[in-house]
């Protein structure tokens, strides 16, 4: 499960950005097209939190949808999988949108 290797690093990664100051919530973009399961980043995001600035954040994933653009036609189009073939039959493809896995935004407490 390498959704456990990338959750340690946005923990990782958060937990550095936080300087010390414990975090309520992260919001994270994850694409259909980018290979990662939102459900065991989750599992895993309150498995790797515990004892860490993270420990008791929520964790808020956004999915963000495939979109392509067909090079050869110039349509663009939503898709579920990195195979799908344009509506004119061209697998000559652009990814648009999709394949993202970034931090969006993380929420802290007021500083004491």
């Amino acid at each position: 499960m390498h959704e456990l290797g990338i959750t340690r690093s946005i923990v990782s990664i958060v937990e550095e950005a936080a300087n010390g100051r414990r975090v309520r919530r992260v919001t994270l973009d994850v694409g259909r097209l980018a290979g990662v399961i939102p459900e065991a980043l989750s599992f895993c995001f309150d498995v790797v939190s515990k004892g860490t600035v993270l420990d008791g954040a929520r964790l808020d994933i956004r999915e963000i949808a495939g979109r392509c653009r067909c090079l050869d036609c110039s349509a663009e189009f939503e898709t579920s999988t990195l195979y799908q073939a344009c509506g004119c039959g061209s697998r000559h493809l652009e990814r648009l949108a999709g394949e993202e896995l970034k931090i969006r935004e993380m929420e802290l407490e007021e500083a004491a």
